[in-house]
């Protein structure tokens, strides 16, 4: 699949996912990103969470943990910290 594939493809599944994905807690943003696989980039567009803090699964319910996948299209959590407007 080319990248603007992928990127129409993650576009979507945000459009989709976006709302129950902000609604969790701990999460701050959604977007479509390059996706990372302990630190370093796969080649891959993504559907990008941020959370504030990475936390183990076992730490969370559930119904609070992030997929792997949604909609056909890898989801990277990335840990951002708290955003505030400058």
């Amino acid at each position: 699949m080319s990248q603007e594939d992928q990127m129409a493809q993650a576009a979507a599944v945000q459009a989709r996912y976006e709302e129950r994905l902000l609604r969790l807690p701990n999460v701050v943003g959604v977007g479509v990103g390059q996706v990372y696989r302990r630190g370093s980039p796969t080649g891959e567009i993504g559907l990008v969470v941020m959370v504030e803090r990475k936390l183990p699964a076992a730490q969370l319910a559930p119904e609070d943990r992030i997929p792997p996948e949604l909609g056909g299209v890898r989801v990277d959590v990335q840990e951002v910290g708290v955003i505030s407007a400058q």
